[in-house]
């Protein structure tokens, strides 16, 4: 699906008219969120990798665990990168929201950072879709009656968020 700049902005506004995006100078809590993002990381690579004696319980609940780690991650990430931004969000849809509004730049922002050479610092809608996808699997994974993932997915997963976590990392490695 095609990122919609227009949508969000509609979806940013109600946001803010609603309380659940609020203005904020709490700048503080950003090093404290990206620190929780890093270590949430840490610590859904070592669920994911861990393997489960048979006194434990079997590989698929850890792998729920893991699935809500990585979006969790990104969660404390996004909140970071919001903050920066001079906002706070209430809820999870409403960071989704503050992602693609305040973080993906249109066509002049873009050209402008390409200009000053700070291209790394571009946080493509790539990255919306990476935290959407988390969250969606992060969802199913807490309220579900029984959901079995692959390695695979969640190799794909794990990666996006570490991707995710470390470009929000490198847009906020000034403050």
């Amino acid at each position: 699906m095609e990122f919609d700049r227009r949508a969000y902005a509609n979806l940013f506004k109600t946001a803010l008219a609603e309380n659940r995006i609020k203005k904020s100078l709490e700048t503080f809590k950003i090093k404290l969120f990206l620190a929780k993002a890093e270590n949430s990381l840490l610590i859904a690579k070592h669920i994911k990798d861990l393997k489960p004696t048979k006194d434990q319980p079997p590989r698929m609940y850890w792998d729920y665990w893991a699935m809500t780690s990585f979006y969790y991650s990104m969660l404390y990430a996004a909140k970071a990168a919001i903050l920066f931004k001079g906002y706070e969000v209430q809820d999870h849809d409403a960071a989704q929201i503050a992602l693609g509004h305040l973080l993906v730049p249109d066509k002049l922002e873009r050209e402008d950072l390409e200009i000053l050479n700070q291209s790394h610092k571009i946080f493509e809608d790539e990255y919306v879709h990476y935290f959407e996808d988390a969250k969606t699997e992060s969802h199913i994974a807490r309220y579900s009656a029984i959901t079995t993932y692959t390695e695979r997915r969640l190799q794909e997963v794990f990666e996006n968020a570490t991707k995710f976590v470390a470009k929000i990392g490198l847009i906020l490695q000034d403050t």
